[in-house]
């Protein structure tokens, strides 16, 4: 039962306000003993022309409370007690027989969302910027999916550009096939480092990238077919990456997909008188917006980041007919996109408000900056490696005889850096810390992984039930704190998808292991002679061990079963 709701319909019958305004202004109090739900009268106080306090002590006294332990008023608010027994035996009943399905919606039904993540360069290799965007992203898709969304996954693949132009020099004048064989983007690195290594002593060699680019816009057989081969080779090793996160994509319609669609978005901003010339180069002028021109085509003819953005918003639209347009891309980038979409909006696209820009923050290590262009890279496979490795470290001092540690070690290195990613606020910037995001306590993916396996230990050993469980007795105040954390999984995944922020569930994870602690250390679960409370507390840590199970896979995490 959606209990705000009901707190909503009944308040409605004594005020003029519709269900929804009424609903955004109830609020959780601070403290259980303040009650489940409150409302707020001090915006009732000029249509009922009364203080708050006198409102909220007669909207009570009108109030029907069945379904509630009672209701009473504090001050100007009105409070809610829900009836306990009914709530708990609703809430643990609901999460065991929706399983994997419960915190779904359908609110998104037959409508269709596009996120847009990951998006590496070919040719480079990952490093630990990219699974930011790869992260925020892949749990955006699932987010939405929950709520009945239909989700299109695009990876719009960084394989157009100057800098591919760039690289075509490089592998003329320096490259190793062999090399080349036996690990693609170590010598695709290489060579594209040397090359601004060179091009600092003989800029003539940036001439020479620029004029390999535009031989590759024009069709130059041999020049595509190197192009290919690059993306070819790149993309095999982003997918071996991509297996171990479990991330998937419906689209890799990279920059390069739109390469024959952009004179159609050049021709309509012609049509629409929106192009001028400035220093050689085609351009919307957005003076007026407070920002520089949106170069739409270079001196030289070549397109740009923004040409194939607008081409590849157009074609979305076209194609999936979106409700909403999703860019994860780093924050640095807001400008870009801000010139993007209001070009779209000056060009007559009103869809252009449905577009938005997801930004995140930068991922340090000591100070360092990652730079592509001097090889100054922390790649992600060091990482992973490094993650897993001091992970089995810990198993190892901790559980040596635990079976399938290396696995184990697995899912808890790879899930510990994903939550670093996700933990905070998207738009904060991260610095890793590996005695912080390896510990078994605090608030860590291990920390969270470890209370699910904690919790199934207790099932495993739970034997089997007699079916005779009296939620009633599930009175005490870590039992019901932790009954209500479960019943909000559902208005946590709207929070999440509306604020397009993932770390509302990393949260909600991290306070539902919490208090699942909290209850296990208070109450004994299998050691009670009460039958039909040995069952409801048993049935409470299966429907805990689902909802933590459920909040993790929508972070792109994996549950350990023992550890």
């Amino acid at each position: 039962m959606d209990y705000k709701k009901k707190v909503a319909e009944l308040i409605k019958q004594h005020v003029d306000m519709d269900i929804e305004s009424i609903e955004k202004l109830i609020e959780i109090p601070p403290k259980s003993e303040m009650g489940d739900f409150a409302f707020p009268c001090f915006q009732l106080a000029k249509a009922f022309r009364k203080a708050p306090n006198m409102i909220s002590e007669e909207l009570k006294g009108k109030l029907n409370p069945e379904g509630f332990e009672k209701i009473i008023n504090v001050g100007p608010y009105v409070n809610f007690f829900v009836d306990k027994s009914e709530f708990t035996k609703n809430t643990i009943e609901k999460v065991l027989n929706d399983g994997e399905s419960y915190g779904s919606s359908n609110i998104g039904e037959g409508k269709t969302v596009c996120v847009e993540y990951s998006s590496p360069n070919i040719a480079k290799p990952f490093h630990v910027g990219h699974l930011f965007t790869t992260a925020i992203g892949n749990s955006l898709y699932k987010l939405f999916k929950k709520e009945g969304y239909t989700v299109e996954g695009i990876n719009h693949l960084g394989d157009w550009g100057t800098q591919f132009g760039k690289l075509i020099s490089a592998y003329k004048r320096w490259g190793n096939e062999k090399a080349l064989e036996e690990n693609a983007i170590n010598e695709l690195l290489r060579i594209y480092v040397k090359f601004h290594d060179e091009a600092e002593k003989d800029p003539a060699l940036e001439d020479e990238g620029r004029a390999y680019f535009k031989a590759l816009e024009d069709g130059d057989k041999d020049v595509e077919a190197l192009w290919k081969r690059f993306r070819d080779l790149s993309l095999k090793e982003f997918e071996r990456i991509y297996e171990v996160f479990d991330v998937k994509f419906d689209s890799y319609a990279g920059e390069a997909f739109y390469n024959d669609k952009m004179d159609v978005v050049v021709n309509e901003l012609k049509e629409k008188n929106l192009l001028v010339e400035s220093n050689g180069a085609q351009v919307v002028m957005l003076d007026e917006y407070n920002m520089p021109p949106c170069i739409v085509l270079k001196g030289d003819g070549a397109s740009i980041y923004a040409t194939r953005d607008l081409a590849a918003a157009m074609y979305r639209k076209k194609t999936y007919d979106f409700y909403k347009s999703i860019y994860v891309v780093g924050t640095p980038q807001a400008l870009h996109f801000k010139q993007v979409f209001k070009v779209l909006e000056l060009a007559g696209h009103e869809w252009a408000k449905d577009c938005v820009h997801v930004g995140f923050g930068l991922v340090k290590f000591a100070d360092r900056k990652l730079s592509t262009r001097k090889g100054e890279v922390i790649l992600l496979d060091d990482l992973i490696k490094e993650s897993v490795d001091k992970t089995l470290e810990i198993i190892n001092e901790k559980n040596p005889e635990l079976e399938n540690k290396e696995e184990v070690a697995k899912k808890i290195g790879v899930g510990a850096i994903v939550f670093t990613y996700l933990k905070n606020s998207r738009e904060k910037d991260i610095v890793f810390d590996w005695k912080e995001m390896l510990s078994f306590e605090g608030e860590t993916g291990p920390y969270v992984q470890y209370s699910y396996a904690r919790a199934n230990s207790i099932l495993n050993r739970a034997g089997e039930l007699k079916g005779v469980a009296d939620y009633s007795k599930l009175d005490s105040k870590e039992e019901f704190e932790l009954i209500k954390a479960l019943e909000g999984f559902g208005k946590q995944i709207h929070q999440a998808t509306e604020k397009l922020e993932p770390s509302i569930i990393t949260r909600y994870a991290i306070e539902v292991a919490k208090l699942f602690n909290k209850f296990y250390n208070a109450h004994s679960v299998l050691n009670l002679e009460d039958e039909a409370l040995k069952e409801a507390r048993i049935n409470l840590v299966k429907a805990t061990c689902q909802v933590i199970k459920n909040s993790l896979s929508l972070i792109g995490i994996e549950v350990v079963e023992k550890m």
